[in-house]
Parts: structure tokens; C-alpha cells; sequence
């Protein structure tokens, strides 16, 4: 089978190209008149179309005209955004089908096959509304985890959070797509307990459509403390358990660093490059992505030492402008516990050693005003702790 669209000279549908990354939507072609607005809009129509005209009522009653209200109004929110990604070059010959039954492990490798073919328009669409079918069928299957993890990859890495903001709007579309192809193949089901099983899916994907775009709070988490405290794992395991799906936008430092000198997080950086004014430059880009995340309307998790007062203070002021609740997390654990993880640490973003935990440990952190937690008992003793300090109240 042949890949459509121009991607490149392999031509080879089944690619050994996860979607999540940058270098393989770079090389599809573009297609500026097509997507937008209105590609968008004539899904939403013709999912409610089927949708009604289905029979044998999958549906409870109202359902449909009830999610065809929800798409209108996100499509109008999001219409200036839409049209500016189509106008850019943000709509692609993409794979068009891009849900976990057309992505499987060969050789070790995920690899994708049976892209949409049959139309060019249908899979001419913008690169996050193709990476969004992915996203949606993980949170569908309960991997709500690594549906985060995938989308913080990709927006790593392609500089694209300025989409974030037509998230919902994607998942919610690809959660109907599959509600009324799941329930239009209920008339081929081999018998009555594969039909019942069909139906109760179908209306899950509806469900899981009215739920992506039901209105989340959003708020921005700080995850501090000195190197091989667990911020990383905390900052991780909190992500996926903020509305709205995928979870928030998870930002961290070490990360950020690597990718602003063009080499991949667990590349190991020279001493050089951990100057204070790179910092400086590291915190500013931290800061203005969590705050692109907070207008697009998911919350942020930033993951950093913050060692300096004015580094904690100025990610709290983040949240002040954005109007957002702020709640900054400080891990604190034995010098010997932290070093020895800083030992064992392989293949990670963060390039800490234990020399560099005894300089940290030099310094005056000043006045901490962050809930301090105990990071010494272990990960889910202090993801434990982490969501009791975020509840209201």
C-alpha cells in the first residue's frame, strides 16, 4: 500500500514514523485550501446527520442534538484559530485515521498503515486535528496517561501549543466519528452479545465527545525542590489528572533546555550551556508556555529546581495574570536519598549529578512559601500528598 500525498520518497504507508514526531508532519504536503473552519463544521453536520438517521435508539434521545450545540459553539470560539492554522500551513495530506486500530508494533517499532485514502479532503486536515484521533482513542481505552505523554512529546518538539486551544474541539469531533462508525457496524455484529458490546461502546465515544468539551478550571502547578527529589515523577504522574483531556501541559526544565539547543532531551548538554543567563532564557520560555497553555484553556504543570525566590515568584505571577489558581510544590528529601537517585538516573532529560545536588545544596533558597512536601517516602507517597495540597480547601 501506497502513501498518498506526496510524504516523501518511500511512499510506503506502513512507516516506522510515529505521528509524535515533528520530522513526519513536516514532510507532508500542504493542502492551505483545504481544513479550516469550514472542513471542520461540514464533520461536525454529517456525524449529527448519521448520528439521527441511526436506528434502534444507540442513542438516548436529545443526545445528538444536544453534542451538535456543544461542536457549534466550540467552532465559533475557535473559528479565528482554525483559519489561522489553515492559512499557515497547518493543514496536511495527513493519515487521516489515525486511532489505535491503524497503528501497531512491527519489529519493535510503531508503525502506522491503512491511512485514509479514499479522500483527499477527509484526510487533508490540520496535523493536531490527525494527531487528536490518537489522543482520543487512548483516553477512550482508559490511558489517559499516556495520551498526556504523547501530546507533551509532540508539543515539545514541534512548536505547536499555539494549537492547543482547537484540542477539545479535535478530540470531541474524533470521539464522534467513532460513535457513528461504531454504531452504523452494528448491523454487521455476529450475534446479540457482540451487538450489546458495539452499542456500549458507541455510546461511550458519544459520551467521551459531550466530555471533551464540558467546561475544566484551570490552574497552573509548580513542581520545585533540589535535583533527584522527584519533581519529574510527581510533575508526570499529576499532568494527566487535570481537565481537560489529555491532561495539562507538562513543561520541564530540563527538557526545554535541550530542545532550545537543537538536540534531543537525552543528549547531555556541556557544563557551558547551564550558565545563569541560559537559565534565565529557560525560565522565560517555562513561563510563556504555561501561560499560552492557560489562554488556550488547559492547565499547565511546570517542572524546575526554582531554586531562586524570583524564579518561584515570577511562575506564581503567571497564574495571577492568567487568573488562574496557582499552587506551587516544594519536594524536599534526604541530601542521600536525592543523591543516590542521581546515581542510578539513566537515559533522562536532566544532566544533575550529585556534584551538582552538593551546589545546590550551598545555597539559600530564601523564604519557601510553597506547600513543602516529603519526597523521601517515595512516588506515590508524595503523589499522595501532591493531590491533598490540591484540593480546595
Amino acid at each position: 500500500m501506497r502513501w498518498p500525498g506526496g510524504v516523501g520518497s518511500t511512499g510506503d504507508c506502513s512507516m516506522h514514523l510515529p505521528t509524535t514526531s515533528p520530522t513526519f508532519t513536516k514532510r507532508l504536503s500542504r493542502r492551505p485550501e483545504q481544513g479550516g473552519f469550514d472542513a471542520l463544521a461540514a464533520v461536525a453536520e454529517t456525524n449529527c446527520q448519521i448520528l439521527t438517521a441511526l436506528t434502534g435508539g444507540v442513542f438516548p434521545s436529545g443526545e445528538v442534538e444536544a453534542i451538535r450545540a456543544k461542536w457549534y459553539a466550540a467552532l465559533a470560539v475557535a473559528r479565528r484559530l482554525l483559519e489561522a492554522r489553515r492559512r499557515t500551513g497547518k493543514v496536511r495530506r495527513c493519515h487521516g485515521g489515525l486511532h489505535l486500530g491503524n497503528i501497531c508494533l512491527l519489529d519493535g517499532a510503531p508503525t502506522l498503515f491503512d491511512c485514509l485514502e479514499f479522500s483527499e479532503t477527509l484526510a487533508s486536515i490540520d496535523i493536531l486535528y490527525d494527531l487528536a484521533f490518537l489522543l482520543m482513542d487512548l483516553v477512550h481505552r482508559g490511558f489517559v496517561g499516556f495520551a498526556n505523554r504523547v501530546l507533551n512529546r509532540y508539543l515539545d518538539r514541534s512548536e505547536e501549543d499555539r494549537g492547543l486551544g482547537a484540542m477539545s474541539l479535535f478530540l470531541s469531533l474524533r470521539a464522534g466519528i467513532r460513535a457513528h462508525v461504531t454504531a452504523t457496524a452494528l448491523q454487521h455484529a455476529a450475534d446479540s452479545g457482540a451487538a450489546a458490546a458495539m452499542t456500549d461502546e458507541a455510546r461511550r465515544y458519544l459520551a467521551l465527545a459531550h466530555r471533551a468539551l464540558d467546561p475544566a478550571p484551570r490552574r497552573l502547578v509548580a513542581v520545585g525542590g533540589l535535583s533527584g527529589s522527584g519533581k519529574s515523577t510527581l510533575a508526570a504522574a499529576l499532568a494527566p489528572g487535570l481537565p481537560p483531556y489529555p491532561g495539562a501541559r507538562l513543561l520541564r526544565s530540563d527538557v526545554t533546555r535541550k530542545l532550545s539547543f537543537g538536540i534531543t532531551p537525552e543528549t547531555r548538554l556541556p557544563e557551558g550551556t547551564y550558565r545563569p543567563e541560559v537559565s534565565r532564557q529557560v525560565y522565560d520560555i517555562l513561563r510563556r508556555k504555561a501561560a499560552a497553555a492557560l489562554v488556550a484553556g488547559y492547565s499547565a504543570v511546570v517542572d524546575a529546581v526554582s531554586l531562586m525566590p524570583e524564579e518561584r515568584s515570577a511562575l506564581a505571577d503567571v497564574a495571577r495574570v492568567a487568573g488562574v489558581p496557582f499552587t506551587g510544590l516544594w519536594l524536599d528529601a534526604p541530601p542521600a536519598a536525592m543523591a543516590a537517585r542521581l546515581e542510578t538516573r539513566r537515559n533522562d532529560a536532566s544532566d544533575a549529578t550529585p556534584a551538582v545536588l552538593a551546589g545546590q545544596l550551598e545555597r539559600d533558597p530564601g523564604v519557601i512559601g510553597w506547600v513543602r512536601i516529603d519526597a523521601g517516602g517515595g512516588p506515590e507517597k508524595t503523589l499522595a500528598a501532591a493531590r491533598r495540597a490540591l484540593v480546595p480547601g
